[in-house]
């Protein structure tokens, strides 16, 4: 975020712009810690989809770092890519695509990510939305060939549609059981398909105060309860919000994306109703949607509405009187 200096009347106080976090946690270890928490689900996808994921992973963070190092040289700024926070972006765009998808694909989206939506506004703490899932939407919109049809199967060379597109009634096949689900013994882009991968490393974020609860829990939460709600075919409360919960990219979007420090915001109250919003849109597209997965936009759109969150949920300081005209 911007560090707008305001000068109050003409004494010496000095006040910068919120927020006001004062840790003794540095950016570098935050991000590091982010990319330890996600080696659970990388190592889940190699497993399950063989050495090419790997190899898209260490294309898309070479790729990443690489294109911010270039960036900032050539703006003649402080070379950042220790900080560890492109490498997160790589990793996470590299997990928003299938194994099967072509190697520029990833290398086109990673700069992207980097040169245009983070850099463009400033590089880190600047940037309003998500750039790994901007670069997704991208990637989606100009090349929907390649993340929206038939995806790798684990442990097998076929291709097959998504659980929620079977869900959905979009693609023909049969639903995976929830065991699979949970393990991540279906298909689906790198880093979605292990619910148990993801969920380990989003508790480890969560011990080590990376990220707050709050966001992940209203998140999932809210994703449960309306798609019990209305996700059923026998009327309302006839749904499978388990289903709903293990499948598509849920829990690495509520544990891994909807939490970024940057794009998300800083108040308890307003984690949750971003949590929350996240949840409703979500569902929304799933259920209503042309498109059978809609955690990507749901966080996309509620980045924009961060700072009417953080207004609407700022703590009220008693014992003063508001501002005059």
């Amino acid at each position: 975020m911007a560090d707008k200096n305001i000068l109050l009347s003409e004494g010496e106080l000095l006040v910068s712009s919120s927020p006001h976090i004062r840790a003794e946690e540095t950016v570098d270890w935050l991000m590091w810690q982010v990319v330890i928490a996600l080696l659970p689900a990388a190592i889940s996808s190699v497993y399950f989809f063989g050495f090419r994921s790997l190899f898209l992973m260490v294309l898309g963070v070479a790729t990443a770092v690489l294109t911010e190092a270039a960036v900032e040289k050539a703006l003649g700024k402080e070379i950042t890519i220790k900080d560890g926070s492109a490498a997160v972006t790589g990793l996470l765009l590299a997990f928003n695509v299938p194994a099967n998808a072509p190697w520029w694909l990833v290398v086109l989206g990673a700069i992207f990510a980097i040169a245009v939506v983070k850099q463009t506004f400033g590089g880190l703490g600047y940037n309003f939305v998500n750039p790994a899932l901007t670069a997704r939407a991208f990637l989606l919109a100009a090349w929907p060939q390649y993340l929206a049809g038939n995806f790798p199967l684990p442990l097998d060379t076929i291709t097959g549609a998504t659980p929620l597109a079977i869900l959905d009634g979009t693609a023909a096949g049969t639903l995976p059981s929830y065991l699979d689900l949970f393990l991540g013994n279906v298909g689906g882009v790198l880093g979605e398909t292990s619910a148990l991968a993801l969920l380990v490393g989003g508790l480890y974020l969560i011990w080590q105060k990376v990220i707050d609860w709050r966001t992940p829990v209203a998140f999932i939460g809210t994703v449960a309860v309306l798609s019990w709600a209305f996700g059923g075919n026998g009327g309302l409360f006839t749904g499978d919000p388990l289903y709903h919960v293990l499948a598509g990219g849920l829990m690495l979007g509520a544990f891994f994306m909807a939490t970024d420090y940057v794009t998300s915001p800083v108040t308890p109250k307003g984690r949750l109703g971003f949590g929350v919003g996240c949840g409703i849109i979500t569902v929304l597209i799933r259920l209503w949607g042309g498109y059978p997965e809609g955690v990507s936009y749901s966080i996309l759109l509620m980045n924009l509405l961060v700072p009417f969150l953080e207004r609407w949920t700022v703590p009220r300081v008693y014992g003063t009187k508001s501002a005059q005209a």
